[in-house]
């Protein structure tokens, strides 16, 4: 406790005051702590309040006051008041960018819920429909050469559509994996005015229809150079199609690839192309790997080139080259189209396998390219360690030798080992 002196004049006698600890004081003028959490309890009643508000208000519209009808459109309404009631709710609590910064994010957000229910629902609806047909197991190992639209479910299967799909995904694979990363390479490494051509080119061409290509083939192949309806006919219109994506693809993901790791190897007198193969694709492993999965899932699912170049056959045909040759999704159109609940399960259980085969060349893909940039394999990995050793060793030599020049006497196995 201290006395504090008044002021000059008439003033009252002296008063006590208390002193404060420091840390007390420090406290009481600290701000409040923020939280940093993204979301918070309010965010979730606003959101919850306002879906339940939209979804009553639309009900009662729907029902009652207004002459509307259908789920499309119940959903559209709904939808529309849910982001006008969410806005009104966090402006009682923020201000104008505030307000629209949340707006923003629920609408992203629901709009990726969006279509991953699509998804989901695409992907279990056809499990759903193809189940009857998935368990047998002779649906994986026959083909339909036997089988006809009334036979049971215990005959037949699409062991013809499996050995076509990946023979003619092999074969395009084999042809537009290093045409178009030789291509991005290019458009990247080589710049100039034909480049810039052929990059517009490229991006014209991934808008192109699959029946396009399907009939370039057709009249370049099939009826110009004499080429027969086959496999092989099959999987170079899939690779007209799969061509730009890979490209355009590995095209941005090259870009991306930082100049100074360039400017670093050029600097140590490496030449362009070898800094290609050694800096460029192996940081852009993992880009480059997802460009040729998205020009996989672009050709794995094409019917109409399929049908137009290789033609339909109930057989089992492993030859590419010759005879016709029918894939998944084409086998999928042909048995849908059919009457028959037995061939509609055949279908969907057809369009579950293309799924499931997609899925697993996905992974396969991944593991394959899946390693980041500056991540060493283990034969990398062990040839660094091995290469650092030797440095080791030779500096300790170097060391000695030094020591021995500097005392005129030769060093011992202890000092060179402590060196």
């Amino acid at each position: 406790m201290t006395l504090v002196a008044p002021p000059r004049g008439d003033s009252p006698p002296l008063v006590p005051r208390t002193t404060l600890p420091a840390t007390t004081l420090v406290e009481a003028v600290r701000e409040p702590r923020r939280r940093l959490a993204l979301l918070r309890a309010t965010d979730v009643y606003a959101v919850l309040g306002a879906a339940a508000a939209s979804l009553s208000i639309t009900a009662l519209l729907f029902t009652r006051l207004l002459p509307f009808s259908g789920g499309l459109g119940f959903a559209l309404v709904a939808y529309g008041l849910f982001l006008g009631l969410y806005a009104l709710l966090v402006s009682f609590d923020e201000d104008g960018p505030a307000v629209r910064d949340r707006v923003a994010a629920v609408l992203a957000q629901s709009l990726g819920l969006l279509m991953l229910a699509a998804l989901a629902f695409v992907v279990v609806y056809t499990l759903w429909e193809g189940r009857k047909a998935l368990p047998h197991l002779n649906f994986y190992t026959k083909d339909m050469a036997s089988a006809g639209p009334l036979d049971p479910l215990s005959a037949g299967g699409i062991l013809h559509a499996i050995t076509g799909t990946l023979e003619q995904i092999g074969i395009a694979l084999v042809v537009t994996v290093p045409t178009g990363l030789l291509c991005a390479v290019f458009l990247n490494e080589v710049p100039g005015r034909f480049a810039r051509f052929v990059r517009t080119i490229v991006e014209a061409m991934t808008a192109l229809p699959s029946i396009v290509a399907g009939l370039f083939i057709y009249a370049t192949a099939i009826l110009t150079l004499g080429l027969d309806r086959s496999g092989l006919a099959a999987a170079l219109a899939l690779s007209v199609m799969m061509l730009p994506i890979i490209i355009r693809a590995a095209d941005v993901v090259i870009r991306l690839v930082p100049g100074p790791l360039r400017e670093a190897a050029y600097a140590l007198g490496t030449s362009r192309w070898r800094t290609v193969w050694h800096v460029v694709l192996p940081t852009a492993r993992s880009g480059l790997t997802t460009s040729v999965i998205l020009g996989t899932a672009r050709g794995i699912g094409e019917t109409s080139p399929v049908l137009l170049t290789a033609g339909f056959t109930a057989v089992t045909n492993t030859d590419p080259l010759s005879g016709p040759q029918i894939s998944l999704p084409l086998a999928t159109f042909e048995f849908i189209k059919s009457p028959e609940p037995t061939m509609i399960a055949r279908g969907f259980g057809t369009a579950a396998v293309l799924m499931a085969l997609v899925l697993l060349l996905f992974i396969a893909a991944r593991v394959i390219g899946g390693r980041g940039p500056g991540q060493l394999t283990r034969r990398q990995e062990h040839r660094r360690v091995l290469a650092s050793r030797r440095d080791a060793a030779r500096f300790q030599e170097r060391t000695a030798a030094r020591a021995e020049e500097s005392t005129g006497s030769p060093a011992s196995a202890s000092t060179r080992s402590a060196l």
